[in-house]
Order: structure tokens, then sequence, then C-alpha cells
């Protein structure tokens, strides 16, 4: 398949069908028909409830009316298509460049087979987290920590206030105490350290969140879409402790719940990391 053109001629898919083909050559053939068509597949459910999935469903309409141009013999409405999708491929690059730099770090995201496996123990730091979410949240005080896992965070530290300290239930509390100086934004942690505090992070363009979800949270599930980190969250409205990872987010956990996911996200020996790490 040389171009475009090619894709939609009726004599090349034709030609692919045809009976006197060879068994294998047919084969091959639907193998590519369905590994183009998983892709495709898979294309359209990362877009949909963002707003790439109008421009999906444009260029699928316009798709749609070159297809009935070419059998209606329309030449010249024909040719003017296919320079509007010659040049509007490379308008989408740039005008979507955060959209798909967001859709390959995901991909980059499914696989650590360029990831180094990093070492280390996080078990002292369980319970630094289970108390100072549960002291924040039976008072109601916000909170956001995101602890980097496999992947760096560091375009993200670069956002905040140098604190580089060690990670205690105290320090973690008086952070985000309201009206104080360091409250606001994203506490991150690196290995055994809080790295800094007062951390911008990415908002998801994700639909259908509920209302009741602020900042904090839609913050949280915007990092956990381009990046492995575990994301923390405690509301100031409900004081209900939320977690995102990976993409998913899992709203008002129990403690019991809490501690479950915290023992499996921060033991697992393929994402911990490293204590003092440094080369």
């Amino acid at each position: 398949m040389n171009d475009l053109n090619q894709f939609f001629d009726p004599n090349f898919w034709h030609k692919i069908f045809e009976l006197n083909e060879s068994p294998a050559r047919l084969a091959i053939a639907v193998v590519d028909i369905a590994i183009v068509s998983f892709f495709l597949y898979m294309g359209i459910r990362y877009v949909q409830g963002t707003k790439l999935m109008t421009l999906v469903r444009g260029v699928i309409i316009f798709l749609f009316i070159k297809v009935l141009a070419g059998f209606a013999g329309l030449t010249t409405v024909e040719w003017l298509l296919n320079q509007v999708i010659t040049y509007g491929a490379i308008a989408c690059v740039i005008i979507f460049q955060p959209e798909i730099r967001r859709a390959l770090e995901s991909l980059g995201r499914t696989t650590a087979l360029f990831t180094p496996t990093k070492k280390g123990s996080l078990d002292g730091h369980l319970s630094a987290y289970e108390k100072s979410f549960a002291y924040m949240s039976e008072r109601k005080i916000g909170a956001l920590i995101a602890i980097e896992q496999s992947q760096t965070l560091a375009e993200f530290v670069s956002t905040g206030i140098k604190l580089d300290a060690d990670i205690t239930s105290e320090l973690i509390i008086n952070i985000f105490i309201p009206n104080t100086p360091l409250h606001d934004g994203a506490v991150i942690v690196q290995g055994d350290k809080i790295a800094v505090t007062s951390a911008y992070l990415p908002l998801t363009e994700r639909a259908g969140i509920s209302k009741q979800f602020g900042t904090r949270h839609r913050a949280a599930i915007g990092l956990s879409e381009v990046s492995d980190a575990l994301i923390i969250v405690v509301s100031e409205e409900t004081g209900g402790i939320s977690v995102a990872h990976n993409g998913e987010f899992f709203a008002d956990l129990s403690k019991e719940r809490f501690h479950d996911f915290l023992v499996a996200v921060l033991n697992n020996p393929h994402l911990k990391k490293e204590k003092g790490e440094k080369k």
C-alpha cells in the first residue's frame, strides 16, 4: 500500500480477496487488516470522552465523503480532499501536540522494558502515609501527594519548592495545614525523601468526572495518565481519601482498602525506588 488512495481503491481490496490467491497470502492479508483494526479501535477508545473525539468524528465523515467522491467520479473534489488530507495531517500534529504527547507517554507507561528496575525498601514509609492521611481525613485537610515509581517525575519536581526531607507523618501533616506557605500544590516523593512541595501537576481532560471532585483530584488523575506514580488525595470537602494509579481513579477508600493499596503498590519489588540512589 503506497498511499491513501490505494487504500480506498476497490481494485486493491479485490486483489487481496481474489479466489485465485494462495491461502497463505489471504491469511496474511486478514492478519494485516486485523492488526490495523485493533489499533484503530484502541485509538478511538483512548480519545473517547476527550475533545479529540470531535476531531475523530470529523475525520471519519471526511474520509466517507472522499470515498463517495471517488466512486462518483468527482475527480476535482477528490483531488481537493487529498490535498486537505496531506496538509491536514501536518496541521493536526502541530495543533494537538499536547494530546499526542500524552498518548505516547501513556503507551510508554504500559511497559517497563526500557525502565531500569530499582530496589529498596519503602516499608517504613507505609505507617507515615497511613497516619498522616488518617489525621488529615478526619479533619478534612486537603492534601495531594505523588509518590514516584519507575518513571521519573523530574519535569514536575522542577515546578515545586525544594525540600529534600525525610518522610514523616508529622512533616506531611504540617505541610498541608491550611494557610501555611507550602500547603498549595502537590508534594512529590522521590525515593525515601520528600523532594518538593507546592508542585504543579497536569490536569486531566477526561470527561465524565463527578463535580464533587475538584482540582486536586483532576491533578491526581492527570499525573496518573502520564506516569506510573501513585497519587494520593484527601478531599477538603468530605475528608475522603482517593488514589490514582496508572490512569485509574479509586475514590473514597476505607482505611483497610487504602492500606491494602499502599502495600500492593509500594511493596511491589518492580516499583521500589533505591534509597539515596545517585550517580
